[in-house]
This record gives C-alpha cells, sequence and structure tokens, in this order.
C-alpha cells in the first residue's frame, strides 16, 4: 500500500511522481564572539552579504517575472527594501560592535522583528514576517556558506511533486509552474495562498498535511491523491497501479467535460445559465479564453497593489484591465475595486488593527482616501471605452458608501473630460453582497446600484463568525448552514423584485453541490475558477430547476449545515445518479 498521510484538498487531479523536498528553513547558527579588532572586518563581512543577497533578490525577480509576470516579481522590490533599513541593519551593526559574529547578530534580531510581526493580528504584518523569513535564510546562507536551496536553484522537472512546508508568494512566484505536476504541504487551508493558486493553474495540491517535510525525500517514490487529500508515501507497485487507474478515470471525465467548453449552460427544463470566470492572476486570462466562460464575474484587483513599493500608476491600470477586456470582447468584464485595507497598501503609514477582518478595508478604505481611490476609478473609466467594464464595490454595508462613489465617479468622469482624455462616464455601478448587513437590506439598494454580486467567501465567515483561513475551524466553515442559504436567497429574491441583476462569485458557485443549491434557490449568474467551468457547466445540463427548487426549499428548512447537505446530495444524486454525481463532486 505505502503509508498515506491525510490533508486538504485543495486542488482535486491524481499524479504519480518524484517527491522534490523544499526546504526553506532558516539554518542552525553557531554562536562566534570576535575580538575588537575583527569588527571593521565583520562589518564589512554583512555589507557584502547584504549586497550579495541583493543580488540574488534580483535574479530571482527576473525569474518571476517571466513565470509569473511583473505584478507578482515585484514582491522582491519589498524585499530589496526590507534589507534597506536602516534600523534594521543598524540593529545588526549594533550587535556585531559588541563583539557577536555577524551570523548571531543577523539570527538575533531577524528573530525580534519576526516574533513582532507574527504577533500581530493584521494579516499583511503576518505575512511580511514570511517576507523577513525569506530573507533571514539568504542572509544566513551567504554568510555561512550554505549552498543556495531555493527554488530557482532547485529547479523542478517535469515529473515533480513539490514537498514543502508552506509555499510564501515569493517562492510561489519563482517556480516554474508549467514543470510542476502537483504540490503538497503541511500548512494551508483550502482558502490559503498556494490552494488559490493550484485551483487557478489547475494543479493538483494538498494541504494541511502537518508533517510531510519531515516524512518525505527528494526523490522519493509519491502518490498524490489531491481528488481525496492524501499524499502516499513510497506506495507499492499494486498501489501505483491502482492509483494509475484512478487517474485514467478522473482523465475520462475531464475529456468528457472537456467537450463542456462549446455547449450550452441549459438545464433540462430550457432554463439558460450564464457562467463566468473569477480573474485571480494576471496570466490567468489566456487560458479563460479557451473555457467557454461568458465573461469575468470577478476581476480581483489587489494583484495592482499587494507586495509592490509604489501604488499603481493609471497607466499601468488601464493596461491591465484592457488586457482582460480585449480577452473577452462584446462580453461583460466585472472589477471589483480594492479589496485592501491600508495595511496592504505600499503607501501611507497607516495604524495596525487588532481585527483587520471587521477593521479599515475594502470600500472604507477607498472612500476615505479619495486620492487613491480616483486614480482607480479614473483608470476604470477609461478601459471602458475598451470594452464591457462593470464595476462592483466590496464589502459594502450601507446605501451612503455607493452614494458617495458615485460622486466620485462623477467627479472622476469630469476630471477626463477637462483632460480630453476618452472614457465612458455610463459604467455600470454593482455591490458585493459579502455581509449580512447587505443581504438583509438588498431591497434598499433598488435605486442606487445596477446589479447585485454575492461573495459567499465573506458572507459565510461573517454569518457563523468562523475565520475560513483558519485551519483549526475548516470543519465549522459550512457554506450550505441554512443561515447563510437563507440570506442568499433572501438577497436574489429582492433583486429580483427590483428588476436587478444577482449573481454569485463565491467559492460556492465553483462547488457542484453548492452551485445545484445556489440554482435551486434562484441564482442565474455563476462566476467560478477556471477549473470549475466544465464541471459546473455539466452539472447545469443535467439537473431542471424544478427538482433543485425543492432540494433548496427542503435544505432552508434543514436544522444543520450537515441535514442541508445531505438532502442536496440525494436529490442530485436522483437527477443524475450516484455514480455521476460522485464523479462531479469529486472533481471540485
Amino acid at each position: 500500500m505505502g503509508t498515506p498521510l491525510h490533508g486538504v484538498s485543495a486542488s482535486p487531479g491524481i499524479v504519480i511522481g518524484t517527491a522534490q523536498l523544499l526546504r526553506w528553513e532558516v539554518p542552525e547558527v553557531p554562536v562566534r564572539v570576535i575580538a575588537d579588532e575583527e569588527v571593521p572586518s565583520e562589518l564589512a563581512r554583512l555589507h557584502a552579504a547584504i549586497a550579495a543577497a541583493v543580488e540574488r533578490l534580483q535574479l530571482c525577480k527576473a525569474r518571476a517575472e517571466q513565470n509569473a509576470g511583473p505584478a507578482e516579481a515585484a514582491i522582491f522590490d519589498v524585499q530589496v527594501a526590507v534589507l534597506g533599513d536602516e534600523a534594521l541593519t543598524g540593529g545588526i551593526e549594533a550587535l556585531i560592535r559588541q563583539n557577536l559574529g555577524a551570523e548571531k547578530a543577523v539570527e538575533l534580531v531577524f528573530l525580534e522583528w519576526r516574533e513582532r510581526f507574527t504577533r500581530s493580528t493584521n494579516p499583511l504584518m503576518r505575512e511580511r514576517a514570511g517576507d523577513l523569513v525569506d530573507i533571514e535564510i539568504r542572509l544566513l546562507s551567504i554568510l555561512l556558506g550554505l549552498p543556495d536551496g531555493d527554488p530557482v536553484a532547485a529547479g523542478p522537472d517535469g515529473d515533480t511533486i513539490l514537498i514543502t512546508h508552506d509555499l510564501t508568494p515569493s517562492l510561489t512566484v519563482q517556480l516554474d509552474r508549467s514543470s510542476i505536476r502537483g504540490i503538497a504541504t503541511d500548512a494551508g487551508t483550502r482558502t490559503s495562498h498556494v490552494a488559490i493558486l493550484a485551483r487557478s493553474l489547475g494543479i493538483p495540491a494538498v494541504v494541511g498535511l502537518i508533517d510531510a517535510t519531515s516524512r518525505v525525500q527528494t526523490g522519493d517514490r509519491v502518490i498524490l491523491d489531491a481528488t481525496n487529500g492524501e499524499l502516499v508515501l513510497r506506495p507499492t507497485a499494486e498501489t501505483v497501479a491502482r492509483f494509475a487507474d484512478r487517474a485514467r478515470q478522473e482523465a475520462a471525465v475531464r475529456s468528457e467535460l472537456a467537450a463542456m467548453t462549446t455547449a450550452e449552460a441549459v438545464t433540462t427544463d430550457g432554463v439558460r445559465i450564464t457562467l463566468r470566470a473569477n480573474v485571480d492572476l494576471p496570466d490567468e486570462v489566456e487560458r479563460l479564453t479557451t473555457t467557454g466562460a461568458e465573461g469575468v464575474g470577478l476581476m480581483r484587483t489587489e494583484f495592482l497593489v499587494v507586495g509592490r513599493t509604489a501604488m499603481p500608476t493609471e497607466d499601468e491600470q488601464v493596461a491591465a484591465y484592457r488586457a482582460v477586456l480585449e480577452a473577452f470582447p462584446g462580453q461583460p468584464v466585472v472589477i471589483r475595486t480594492y479589496d485592501v485595507g491600508g495595511d496592504k497598501l505600499p503607501v501611507g503609514g497607516f495604524p495596525h488593527e487588532p481585527n483587520p477582518f471587521l477593521g479599515w478595508r475594502a470600500i472604507r478604505m477607498c472612500l476615505d482616501e479619495p486620492d487613491l481611490f480616483s486614480v482607480q476609478l479614473r483608470a476604470l473609466l477609461r478601459a471602458a471605452v475598451h470594452g464591457d467594464v462593470r464595476i462592483m464595490l466590496p464589502l459594502v454595508v450601507g446605501v451612503d458608501e455607493v452614494r458617495q462613489t458615485r460622486s466620485l465617479l462623477r467627479e472622476a468622469a469630469a476630471e477626463l473630460m477637462r483632460c480630453g482624455v476618452a472614457h465612458r462616464a455610463d459604467v455600470p455601478l454593482g455591490i458585493m453582497v459579502e455581509t449580512p448587513a447587505a443581504a438583509l437590506t438588498a431591497a434598499s439598494f433598488a435605486d442606487e446600484v445596477d446589479f447585485f454580486s454575492i461573495g459567499t467567501n465573506d458572507l459565510v465567515q461573517y454569518t457563523l463568525a468562523v475565520d475560513r483561513g483558519n485551519a483549526a475551524l475548516v470543519t465549522r466553515f459550512t457554506p450550505l448552514h441554512p443561515a447563510v442559504l437563507r440570506l442568499i436567497e433572501g438577497t436574489v429574491r429582492d433583486a429580483a423584485a427590483v428588476s436587478r441583476d444577482c449573481s454569485v462569485c463565491g467559492e460556492m458557485a465553483s462547488q457542484p453541490l453548492m452551485a445545484y443549491a445556489l440554482l435551486g434557490l434562484g441564482v442565474r449568474t455563476l462566476s467560478v475558477s477556471a477549473a470549475a467551468i466544465p464541471v459546473v457547466k455539466r452539472l447545469i445540463r443535467g439537473v431542471s430547476l424544478g427538482a433543485a427548487g425543492a432540494a433548496a426549499r427542503a435544505a432552508l428548512q434543514a436544522a444543520t449545515a450537515q441535514e442541508a447537505e445531505r438532502l442536496l446530495r440525494d436529490a442530485l444524486a436522483d437527477e443524475l445518479g450516484a455514480g455521476v454525481t460522485d464523479g462531479l463532486l469529486g472533481l471540485s
């Protein structure tokens, strides 16, 4: 059989290959005391190591630009800036002047900074702690004369299943994604960075394995069963044959689903459903055009901001939006305004918050910083001359936020008019319904917005008071909870009453059983990940809205999420058959 390790399926698929263990860890550092006369040379050695680290980071940035694009590669500019921080280098120099060797001085100062960052409840501060680890590893490796162990040097080949503790953004953007067949990590949840990236690129991935890196060696034969969330170590020949058969079966199903690209998304009782795509990363766009997506239902714009040292210019934003519009000519492209907090901006010096998920972020930050927001709004109005742009506001809780945005849009259009810059002033404006407040008062937005889009990731989080990024709460993050279903049903009903489109762009839309519930609740437009489009389209073509509606009504009255799931699964199996249902759910 082999030894199975159990984790969480982040992106489905079965891969048999060779493990490539990526250890990106802080090395053990010996204590070394230096004499007074050695201090100048030790300081020189420190600065030579810093210069070498900066040079290496520039090479990493170039590799990342090739593999992931310039926007994601900008994270290395942040790391270079950290190495130039006088408070950081000054702290190291002070310890060297106290006769401590450069390696130990680096370790102690970085330890202090990392502890300060990891104790923060602010998510960006914790993310920056990962940057500090990357920088420390690189600097200590140079000072200690250790071999370079980052993914640029490791260079995974075509048979590679990458095994690592976690993939920080700075590591991920260096990877040659085309040569990696699967990813397995000790850490992570279904909504973590590596999980989102893997789904976007269609790479099978299992996260949350806890101790895989301590049980695997580079070169080991392994099986990644990312459909069921398992990593099988050193499998027997019989086990390999069994999984190879399963992989062929899944490949056959996926091949059959590939025909869905050109098929109509029409239910068995003749109702047409609109399927659009979510755009998470700029390099996804080309792949999305081959999926049969009818436009973009959610384009996130955070990639323009996070990990940079300066805010994107207006022209840079226009170019990014235009590229997506030109990939989907004549089709809607819904672009969400910045869903970030002041903690993620490369400008400012904004205060850190004890609870950023409920704090100064998204539309709140944008309205409080109109100079920043207006640049994005002008870019969106300019991009609109190249296609069907629709602007969407995140984390809205009241009508006043929409009114303030409309005022800023009018000012942006007037400024572009005065400057003689081509633009459209009549761009549709909508909101993401991702708070209970917005869901319960959807009807009050009727005169203010042109459309609604339900963001189920945050709606579930805020309704159930469950942090969706916390691995310890995975079993409590239950999107089919009757409370969530009732909020969705009410929003769809209120939108229909005022003749406004209402779509769903969250994770629920990408999972067949939940998509079945959404159809039954009255949703007629779904925006999903690229990999989910054929799966969800196959679901749509095999079910009737009558049966889906009856199943959803039963789920609304369920006492628990588990009961709601059972009712929906049974109803779906009655329509598709148990085998097809299990197959579709296994591919989600």
